[in-house]
């Protein structure tokens, strides 16, 4: 079973949903009049992907999302709204602060992406988004937190997600089966929040002219690298005009561990780089 919860509900409470269960949807992440003005700001950009042109880094990952999923990438340089309700919402910072503080002097954003899966889009491999750090040794304690953020209705027909509950405790080689899967149908408006080591896959959109639209956001521990590159996909010019927080979140803050017997992690010039945003040197 994925619990559901409200954003409003006490952040130890979620997180301990989130660890016993491996995920957890919060049906009120957004506000309708949020759901409105994200969909005005980023609808046209990702209906103008041609999702059959589109280049990956490889073809294996052209084969895992498909020529019918529609993207837009680095979100903080296109979408003030995203920034401001989404990648600063506090509720993120507050799971983050708990399941992956103990393990990090801060954490960053890893994905920011708009995913918009359209009709034939099939079901992606069952999968857990931690693996794509396949060097750190296992075990290993939590090294991220994910979300699907619906700014559509996710229905078992247009693809919502599958995520198998539970999954997060799992070790040695064990791989779902199909009946695992348990389908995070949510309004939109609605998040479901889970750990990388959590088995999930996108699921096929079967319906004929439905396009199920939500963000993909992730965080990981701040001394990791990150998949997207958020300082080249929002680079100074944009990022100053950001907040402080949002800054740090997209890498430019350094990872500080000194107080706890590490080192720096990120630096310009042995400082942070919000500080050169800040007077104009970066």
């Amino acid at each position: 079973m994925i619990p559901t919860m409200r954003r409003g509900d006490d952040p130890d409470q979620i997180t301990a949903a989130l660890t016993e269960h491996g995920a957890v949807i919060i049906e009120d992440f957004l506000d309708p009049a949020s759901v409105v003005a994200i969909n005005a700001e980023v609808g046209p950009m990702v209906d103008a992907d041609d999702p059959h042109s589109r280049e990956f880094i490889n073809p294996f990952i052209a084969d895992f999302f498909g020529t019918e999923v529609q993207h837009l990438c680095g979100l903080a340089s296109h979408s003030n709204a995203f920034v401001d309700e989404v990648l600063l919402h506090p509720l993120y910072d507050a799971v983050c602060e708990r399941v992956l503080g103990p393990n990090c002097a801060d954490w960053l954003l890893n994905v920011g992406h708009l995913l918009q899966r359209g009709p034939g889009a099939e079901q992606q491999f069952i999968h857990r988004d931690q693996d794509v750090w396949n060097f750190l040794p296992k075990p290993h304690p939590e090294v991220e937190v994910a979300s699907l953020v619906a700014l559509t209705p996710f229905t078992a027909e247009n693809g919502a997600t599958r995520l198998v509950p539970g999954s997060n405790h799992w070790t040695g080689d064990r791989y779902p089966t199909d009946d695992e899967l348990e389908i995070a149908e949510m309004p939109a408006g609605a998040a479901v929040i889970y750990l990388g080591s959590t088995f999930h896959a996108g699921g096929t959109n079967s319906t004929a002219d439905e396009r199920r639209r939500g963000f993909h956001i992730s965080f990981v521990v701040g001394w990791l690298r990150t998949e997207e590159n958020n300082v080249l996909a929002t680079p100074p010019d944009i990022a100053r005009t950001l907040p402080l927080r949002a800054q740090e979140l997209i890498g430019y803050k350094a990872h500080d561990a000194i107080a706890t017997g590490g080192g720096y992690l990120g630096v310009v010039d042995v400082r942070h780089p919000t500080e050169l945003l800040a007077r104009g040197e970066l």
